[in-house]
């Protein structure tokens, strides 16, 4: 897969984790869960961001998806935890 870049963008306790509320990185990932590896390979705070995948959820291009959905032509992911009623 050719690379492509993409603008991340991260939410709550994930932004407060990772220390700032968005960046642009170029891969080659093929899923999210790809860019998730990606980016936990590059420091601790993206690393303890995403120690628990279970209370991470996402959306590609502000579409609501799963960790295995296809980046193919994405343009932006965003990282939140998951939403709650009130």
């Amino acid at each position: 897969m050719m690379a492509m870049t993409i603008d991340i963008l991260y939410f709550a306790w994930l932004r407060d984790r990772i220390g700032q509320p968005r960046e642009t990185l170029t891969t080659s990932a093929a899923t999210v869960r790809d860019l998730i590896a990606e980016l936990v390979a590059r420091d601790e705070g993206h690393a303890a961001a995403f120690a628990d995948l279970a209370v991470v959820r996402c959306a590609v291009d502000q579409q609501l998806a799963d960790l295995d959905a296809p980046l193919a032509d994405a343009r932006e992911v965003a990282f939140f935890p998951p939403m709650t009623g009130g």
